[in-house]
């Protein structure tokens, strides 16, 4: 294993930055203060400021406009969900409305796989599942889960829910070692995913949609419980 990586003054500049604008410190359509006042305040040079500004400008947080100044964008009516990521990692209440979103798009996902999927999709939709009980430790199966969904959503022969699904799994990225419960013991979390892999293998597009939607919901109360009690321990209540 290699060294970590150690963070930079841009680097702790801009999670300052962006937490302040994502609780509301600096709220949507406001100016941030002067250059020269903000890089008082942090005790930093301007230059290092303007990295953190354009980092942050980038991710869609600010814009800056010469001789005007830096405006925090109102990122829920502009923004996409390539800012989710982000979101969760600054709070995890978002993953209770991803979980919504993934239950609904995740079920006419593998509608759609039953209706299109070709007879190589379908072995390929196989081998990926067997991956699932073959994982050894709860990170493999979680990462072998995956790919499935990511081949359920190429048997449906539309690109977007494919750039869907990817986005969805991005945004569990910064939380994604507390949602690994469902996948610790492989074979159960292998016997939850075949039935929809087999209803779309079948080509019975009501069953896969069934079959998805008792795997995503009972997939996401076990990630929610975890999720629940690792904030409780972090909050010392255990």
């Amino acid at each position: 294993m290699g060294a970590l990586p150690r963070e930079t003054t841009v680097d702790v500049l801009e999670r300052r930055l962006r937490e302040d604008i994502l609780g509301g410190r600096h709220p949507a359509g406001s100016y941030l203060p002067p250059e020269r006042e903000l890089a008082d305040e942090f005790g930093v040079n301007r230059t290092t400021l303007k990295h953190a500004f354009g980092r942050l400008a980038h991710a869609g947080l600010l814009e800056t406009r010469h001789g005007v100044g830096t405006r925090v964008r109102d990122f829920l009516r502009l923004g996409g969900a390539d800012l989710l990521p982000m979101l969760v990692g600054h709070s995890p209440d978002w993953i209770a409305e991803i979980f919504e979103v993934r239950c609904s798009i995740g079920a006419l996902i593998a509608e759609r796989a039953a209706a299109r999927a070709t007879a190589a999709q379908v072995a390929e939709l196989r081998k990926l599942v067997a991956a699932v009980g073959d994982a050894e430790g709860g990170e493999a199966a979680q990462l072998a889960d995956a790919e499935v969904h990511r081949a359920l959503a190429r048997a449906t022969g539309n690109r977007v829910y494919v750039l869907l699904t990817n986005t969805l799994f991005n945004a569990y990225l910064p939380v994604r070692a507390a949602l690994v419960g469902p996948f610790v013991d492989a074979g159960a979390a292998h016997d939850r995913l075949a039935p929809v892999v087999e209803a779309v293998a079948a080509g019975d597009q009501e069953a896969a949609r069934a079959a998805a939607g008792a795997y995503l919901s009972a997939t996401e109360r076990i990630m929610l419980d975890d999720l629940a009690r690792s904030r409780r321990r972090r909050d010392g209540a255990w």
